[in-house]
């Protein structure tokens, strides 16, 4: 693969992870994080979420939340996705303290405010290489089955991007192709390291 990768939302947990989980099936070289203050995952109620801080090992939020209500965390997806994500990689990282992963040539997010602070961050960034990267924006609703058709259409631009002689040059063409044939709207920038 020619590109490196970021898969971006908010906790680093759900649609980040899916699309982390199957580009690195398919051989991309591909990261994923947050952009969120803490990692939050649904509680007993609305008001209770459940909330770690980045660099917590998904592995410890597993046995945390089995020891709570295994029935509950089941039953609502959440103890197979930390599954998932543990074999992924060992923790929830955020994007904001990424600066040692080194730069990504295409960054995806999932969510629009997630776009707008993984925009400002690389804009408030000493620009030191003046390196292009591509954030595009594929909005994505936080729930399992989303996250999972989320992924495959990441994956899809990913491929499209890929076979590309030059993104700088095809970028439109490749994103408004992927528009039609998916119905879906995206946003995108060119940023610089």
């Amino acid at each position: 693969m020619k590109f490196r990768y970021a898969m971006v939302c908010s906790s680093n947990q759900n649609r980040s992870m899916e699309a982390h989980s199957l580009l690195k099936k398919q051989g991309f070289d591909v990261s994923s994080y947050g952009t969120g203050a803490h990692v939050k995952l649904p509680g007993p109620s609305l008001r209770e979420p459940n909330v770690y801080e980045f660099g917590t090992p998904y592995k410890h939020m597993l046995d945390d939340l089995r020891r709570k209500d295994p029935e509950l965390y089941k039953r609502n997806g959440i103890l197979p996705m930390l599954k998932r994500n543990s074999s992924v990689k060992l923790a929830p990282q955020r994007w904001q303290d990424n600066a040692a992963d080194g730069t990504f040539d295409i960054v995806f997010t999932f969510e629009e405010k997630v776009f707008d602070m993984v925009i400002e961050d690389l804009h408030n960034r000493d620009q030191v290489l003046l390196k292009s990267v591509l954030v595009i924006n594929l909005e994505v609703k936080d729930n399992h089955e989303e996250a999972a058709i989320g992924a495959r259409l990441a994956l899809d631009l990913c491929e499209q991007i890929e076979a590309a002689e030059s993104w700088e040059e095809s970028i439109d063409d490749i994103l408004a192709s992927f528009e039609n044939k998916h119905r879906r709207k995206l946003l995108y920038s060119i940023s610089f390291y």
